[in-house]
């Protein structure tokens, strides 16, 4: 194994589902500005998550939509507006296969 690739400063940290309420304390690189005081008395740095295994639906049995992104409204509006597009398309090429049609005819 490479010498010096893995990181040396482990630390207890706090890590916090607000979603649920959840939160444990583990040993762990991640750096936060936030501090919390845990059960024991001393405080920790607090790392806000927005999964764990409180609140994944793999864990808890319950299907939810966890979205605190936004990405289903995103996908949505993404939807719409596609179909709006299509709809419009073809509307144009009625119209133009329509045009088309009737300088054939007025040509006869």
């Amino acid at each position: 194994m490479k010498k010096d690739i893995h990181p040396q400063d482990y630390r207890l940290v706090v890590f916090s589902d607000d979603s649920v309420g959840f939160a444990f304390l583990t040993k762990s690189t991640a750096t936060s500005t936030e501090v919390i005081k845990w059960e024991d008395g001393n405080e920790y740095p607090l790392v806000k998550i927005q999964l764990s295994s409180a609140s994944h639906p793999f864990f808890t049995g319950e299907e939810r939509i966890i979205d605190t992104e936004g990405r289903v409204d995103r996908f949505k509006a993404r939807a719409a507006k596609a179909a709006e597009r299509k709809q419009a398309l073809t509307n144009k090429a009625k119209k133009t296969t329509a045009v088309k049609t009737k300088k054939e005819t007025d040509k006869k």
